[in-house]
């Protein structure tokens, strides 16, 4: 970690880069790369401590030889899906991707390295930095190494789909992994033991599928009562159910961005960046 708050310093502008899954570094900027590799896991705390810079890949590798997994979306760096902070399809039931993270440490502006939050959560007091981290794109610390909230590889995990309402499905399972639905056909993950997966199939009267859809590439955010209205456009989209994400085959402006959030956002920035030398251009309001 000295040696990349080193290489950060204090002065001029700086863009931290992985592997480019998730955007490139910022255009004209001075580049850096956070640390990388596994430092250690702890099965029976549930808990992983790993660079920044690791690839997910990696990180779900070493796990499984546990027996375990984490909630981060597949692809890229550890630091990378922190730094952006979308939650993966699986976010119904496994929960956002900001509670996956327990502790950071990262570089700040001032080229210091700062711990944010702890190992559990009963050592940890003080102003919750992880949370305000997570999707700040570098704009706030650069990452270092952060310890993990994991959780128990399911046993059984399958797809599969129903032509039945979404919401009527929504309150018929137990807490399904994910819903996603198209308009028409809705996919449905449950994991768990074998037993309670196949109760909840007969349940539904599901159909088992390959997997889950193609989403297209564009990612919206929609109220839940939103969602309906959305069967009746003509162009492609994939919902997630319960959540009120939408993967759109159109670009969405962006809602129109309240002065007091903003004021309110600037002055976190300059707290923690006071000369904006930190991912500079990057405007997380808008790149949300």
């Amino acid at each position: 970690m000295a040696a990349f708050a080193d290489e950060v310093g204090d002065t001029g502008p700086v863009t931290v880069t992985g592997l480019g899954t998730r955007g490139g570094p910022v255009d004209g900027v001075r580049v850096v790369t956070a640390p990388s590799g596994i430092e250690w896991i702890q099965p029976a705390e549930m808990t992983i401590c790993c660079g920044a810079g690791t690839p997910v890949t990696d990180v779900a590798a070493a796990l499984a030889e546990h027996g375990q997994c984490i909630a981060v979306p597949a692809g890229g760096t550890i630091g990378g899906a922190l730094a952006v902070g979308h939650s993966g399809i699986r976010r119904l039931g496994w929960g956002p991707v900001r509670d996956t993270l327990l502790q950071a440490h990262y570089v700040s502006a001032a080229g210091e390295v700062v711990k944010a939050g702890g190992p559990t959560v009963k050592n940890v007091s003080g102003f919750d930095l992880c949370r305000l981290l997570v999707g700040s794109r570098g704009t706030l610390g650069l990452l270092a190494d952060v310890i993990l909230r994991t959780r128990p590889l399911p046993e059984d995990e399958r797809w599969f789909t129903s032509e039945r309402d979404p919401w009527e499905l929504l309150e018929r399972l137990y807490r399904p992994t994910s819903m996603l639905w198209d308009g028409r056909t809705t996919w449905i993950l449950l994991d768990g033991h074998a037993d309670d997966v196949a109760t909840q199939v007969r349940l539904g009267a599901l159909t088992p599928a390959d997997g889950p859809p193609e989403l297209p590439g564009h990612r919206w955010s929609l109220h839940p009562s939103e969602l309906r209205s959305l069967a009746d456009a003509s162009t492609p989209f994939v919902a997630e159910i319960g959540v009120g994400i939408v993967h759109h085959s159109q670009s969405r402006p962006g809602p129109a961005i309240d002065s007091t959030v903003r004021a309110l956002h600037d002055r976190i920035k300059h707290e923690f960046d006071p000369t904006g030398r930190l991912n500079p251009g990057v405007d997380v309001l808008s790149d949300s």
